[in-house]
C-alpha cells in the first residue's frame, strides 16, 4: 500500500515542534510574545486593544493595557500547546488534565438518549479535551481543511484519533451531526467565529454580528443536552478542565435566542478571565457597518461602535 504521508518542509517542521515537551512549547510561545508584547504598536496589538475597548468599555484604559501582554502570551501559548497536544498520545494528554470540575455533569449528561452538544469558545487550550471526552463518547466534529495540504494532513490525523469523526463544514457534514446525536452521539462545536457565508445578526456583546445559529439550531431541534467547556493551564505543565451546565433557556424560543443563550455564557466567561480569550480574531467586522472598523482610528472605530450599540435592543434578536 502507497503511504501518502507528506515528507516537505512544513509537514517536517510540524511534526519537529509536535515531538517537543509542553514546557518547551511554553518556553517559545514566552519568548515570542515577549518580542510581540514589545513592539507595542504591532497589528496583533492594536486588535487586541480595540476588542477590548469594544467588548469591556466598562474596563479602564489601564485595565485594557494590562490585559493586552497576557493575552498575546496565552494566545501564542495555546497555538504551541496545540502542537504538543497534537504529537502526543490521548494517554500522555489524559494526564496533562490536573483537575476537572463539573465531571459528574458530563457523566450524567452521556446517559440521555438524545446526544450531547458541546460548546466550546476559541478561549484557553481546547484541544487539550479531546482526549478526555474520547474516553467516554464517539464525537463528529465539524472540520475545515487547512489551506496547506501538509498541515491539512498533520492536523486533520491530529484531530480524528481514538473516535472522532471529522465532516464537512457544509450540509452534508451538518446531517452527519444530526445523525450522530439522533444516535446518542457527541459533537463539539466552537461558536463564536463569523460564518464563511451568511450567517444571522445576532448581538455579541451588545454588537449585532453575523454568527452562525447550528449549534442552537441542533440543541433544539434534537433536545439534545448541552454543556459549556474551556480549559485553562496551570503551572505545574498541565491543565484545569471546566465543565458547566448551559442554561435552560438554550431549549426555548428560536434559534437565534439559543444562539443569544450561548453568546452569553461566553462574554460572562470572557468576563472572568479576559485574558484567556484568543482576541486577535477580527469579529467585530461582521457587521455591514463596522466592515472597516479595524482600519479606522480609534476614536472614530469607538463611536461608530457606541452608536450601533445604542441602535441595538438587547431584549430582541432579530
Amino acid at each position: 500500500m502507497t503511504d501518502h504521508t507528506p515528507t516537505d518542509t512544513t509537514y517536517r517542521l510540524l511534526k519537529f515542534l509536535s515531538r517537543q515537551p509542553i514546557q518547551i512549547s511554553r518556553f517559545i510561545a514566552r519568548m515570542l510574545a515577549g518580542f510581540v508584547n514589545f513592539l507595542k504598536m504591532s497589528k496583533t496589538s492594536n486588535t487586541i486593544r480595540l476588542n477590548l475597548q469594544i467588548a469591556l468599555p466598562e474596563l479602564t484604559a489601564q485595565q485594557h493595557e494590562k490585559i493586552i501582554p497576557k493575552a498575546i502570551h496565552n494566545e501564542l501559548t495555546s497555538y504551541f500547546e496545540f502542537f504538543s497536544i497534537w504529537g502526543a498520545d490521548n494517554k500522555k494528554n489524559i494526564a496533562r488534565i490536573h483537575s476537572i470540575s463539573g465531571e459528574h455533569i458530563l457523566h450524567d449528561a452521556l446517559k440521555a438518549p438524545e446526544g450531547l452538544v458541546l460548546i466550546v469558545p476559541h478561549f484557553g487550550t481546547w484541544e487539550i479535551m479531546n482526549a478526555y471526552l474520547a474516553q467516554f463518547t464517539q464525537m463528529t466534529i465539524l472540520y475545515k481543511p487547512v489551506k496547506n495540504e501538509s498541515a491539512n494532513q498533520f492536523v486533520r490525523a491530529a484531530r480524528s484519533r481514538e473516535q472522532a469523526n471529522l465532516v464537512p463544514t457544509d450540509e452534508s457534514g451538518v446531517r452527519q451531526i444530526f445523525k450522530a446525536l439522533k444516535q446518542g452521539g457527541t459533537t463539539v462545536i466552537l461558536p463564536d467565529h463569523t460564518p464563511n457565508v451568511g450567517g444571522e445578526m445576532i448581538p455579541y456583546f451588545g454588537i449585532p454580528l453575523a454568527s452562525s445559529n447550528l449549534s442552537a439550531k441542533l440543541i433544539q431541534k434534537t433536545k439534545a443536552k448541552t454543556l459549556f467547556l474551556y480549559a485553562l493551564r496551570n503551572e505545574n505543565q498541565g491543565f484545569d478542565m471546566h465543565i458547566e451546565a448551559l442554561d435552560e433557556r438554550i431549549y426555548q424560543g428560536n434559534a437565534n435566542e439559543g444562539t443569544g443563550v450561548i453568546f452569553e455564557a461566553i462574554e460572562n466567561l470572557i468576563r472572568r478571565y479576559p485574558e484567556h480569550y484568543h482576541w486577535s480574531y477580527k469579529r467585530f467586522k461582521a457587521n455591514p457597518e463596522l466592515d472597516q472598523v479595524y482600519h479606522l482610528n480609534t476614536d472614530d472605530a469607538l463611536k461608530l461602535v457606541t452608536e450601533i450599540r445604542a441602535k441595538a435592543i438587547p431584549a430582541e434578536i432579530v
